[in-house]
């Protein structure tokens, strides 16, 4: 299969800094055809420094994508994703032994999309979703919060967590933790299927409906529909007053 993809991102209507870290790559290889990485992560901490955060571990990521991943392509996805496991556990180490040097706290999600062979390998830490879109849209990725822990222990509503003071509130992150265990999916790819990466500010004020809408399959068959779609979600959320930064990936397989 062949891919193609769009990343975007927006500062939002309140904050001065974008926080949000993007990366998406495509590279061809003789062994293992094309492969895609994206990569979202939402920083946290005051003044630059979720930014900083973030963008530290979009870098770490970006070099292993260049330097790293060309000698591992003949590797299955679960030794990779040993390899990426252990990337993140030394990223939240890093930043964790700057905030102690600096005696302040940052941190940051992380949320990884790697697609090789036709299959897809998912690692996850916080809150930023990584959804699949094909007749309908499914959210692969758990939110690692406590209203989300909140509402699968059955103590919350859904409607609840969207009004709870700490909906923001994170059971884990890169930086903040002092152990972070990473959520990691594996799965197939279909051709026609889209995989969307969104940080935070995006899914709080647009609903499923609304980003099938915009970003239904066979509506997008190249990378300027891609982005048009994207546009509209990030127009929308900011219309609806959202303050958060707002970010997302798409990235399309085509037979």
């Amino acid at each position: 299969m062949r891919y193609f993809a769009a990343a975007l991102t927006d500062t939002g209507i309140a904050r001065n800094i974008n926080q949000d870290s993007l990366c998406l790559k495509i590279a061809e290889t003789e062994e293992a055809g094309q492969i895609v990485m994206a990569v979202i992560c939402d920083g946290m901490g005051g003044l630059a420094k979720g930014e900083l955060a973030s963008a530290e571990v979009i870098r770490a990521f970006s070099k292993w994508f260049h330097e790293e991943l060309p000698t591992k392509t003949g590797y299955t996805m679960e030794q990779i994703s040993r390899v990426l496991n252990h990337l993140a556990m030394e990223m939240n180490e890093k930043i964790m032994d700057y905030g102690k040097l600096i005696r302040d706290e940052l941190g940051t999600t992380l949320t990884v999309l790697l697609i090789m062979r036709d299959e897809y390998l998912i690692l996850h830490v916080g809150d930023t979703r990584v959804y699949e879109i094909r007749d309908t849209v499914t959210q692969l990725t758990e939110d690692q919060t406590y209203v989300a822990r909140e509402i699968k222990s059955g103590i919350m509503t859904v409607e609840q967590a969207k009004t709870d003071r700490r909906r923001n509130a994170l059971l884990q992150c890169i930086g903040a933790s002092e152990r972070v265990i990473p959520e990691i999916l594996f799965g197939e790819v279909t051709p026609g299927t889209i995989y969307m990466l969104c940080s935070d500010g995006l899914r709080h004020e647009a609903g499923e409906d609304e980003i099938y809408r915009a970003l239904q399959p066979d509506m997008l068959d190249d990378t300027e529909s891609m982005e048009k779609g994207g546009r509209g979600l990030i127009e929308l959320v900011k219309g609806r007053g959202e303050k958060d930064n707002i970010s997302l990936i798409t990235v399309k397989a085509t037979a």
